[in-house]
């Protein structure tokens, strides 16, 4: 049995719309359809309230940073009971500087090489267990985005095969192998690996840059976080030597 060819520009006269070829997907393409527009609503959401966050969150820890660098001494700012932090930097350097209040309040002010790097060393320790909170609270959602740009093409080549698979067991079935009868199925079909790939390219050029800039961040606050232990240590110190 051959296909007929002849009718394949009566075809594409009738169907030609993106519509049209989601009229004429089976029941399961559609359903993957509507799955990848809804996965393609949460990425454009995810990603555009993760960077509008990100960009938020940076500007407010750059004004931090010079807050903090106008400061004469670090150890001597008063602890709120209940601080604003508004700054993901504010919350490490908040977190040290409890810890030193708090081996303060226990041991007292340290006045030897031994107590000073004791204290040191909590204070170290909070602040790298508070940035480690902010990594993950900056990597929220991205588990989201990343599930989605890794199964829509794979819901996509679902949808293709799936139908794929019908039209041709329709044709079986008929006894008619024309590619009048044929196409319409083919291209039903083809409209998932079409909307799989225009959720996947946004959301995997977005997913990479979100990473990057989130990497930047990281970075970025752990050297913060460096130098504020290098000034906390300094301060001690300097406290030390004057108690000699």
């Amino acid at each position: 049995m051959f296909l007929d060819f002849t009718a394949f520009p009566t075809w594409v006269a009738v169907s030609s719309s993106p519509i049209s070829y989601f009229s004429e997907s089976n029941p399961a393409g559609k359903i993957i359809v509507l799955l990848l527009f809804a996965s393609s609503v949460a990425a454009w959401t995810v990603m555009v309230w993760k960077f509008m966050e990100l960009s938020k969150l940076k500007k407010i820890n750059t004004m931090q940073k010079n807050s903090l660098s106008g400061l004469n001494s670090l150890i001597a700012v008063a602890v709120s009971k209940n601080p604003t932090i508004d700054s993901t930097l504010s919350k490490v350097f908040h977190s040290g500087l409890m810890a030193y209040h708090s081996e303060v309040r226990l041991f007292g002010n340290p006045q030897t090489e031994l107590t000073r790097n004791r204290c040191m060393k909590n204070i170290e320790n909070a602040m790298s267990r508070e940035l480690s909170r902010i990594g993950l609270y900056y990597e929220s959602q991205m588990t989201t985005l990343g599930s989605i740009v890794t199964a829509a093409p794979f819901l996509g080549l679902l949808g293709t095969v799936w139908g794929v698979m019908e039209a041709f067991g329709g044709v079986a079935k008929g006894g008619s192998a024309t590619l009048q009868h044929l196409a319409p199925g083919v291209s039903g079909a083809l409209l998932t690996t079409v909307a799989a790939l225009i959720v996947a390219i946004p959301s995997v050029i977005g997913y990479n840059y979100i990473v990057g800039y989130i990497k930047e961040m990281t970075l970025t606050l752990e050297n913060d976080a460096s130098e504020l232990a290098e000034k906390f240590e300094a301060e001690l110190c300097q406290d030390e030597s004057n108690l000699r």
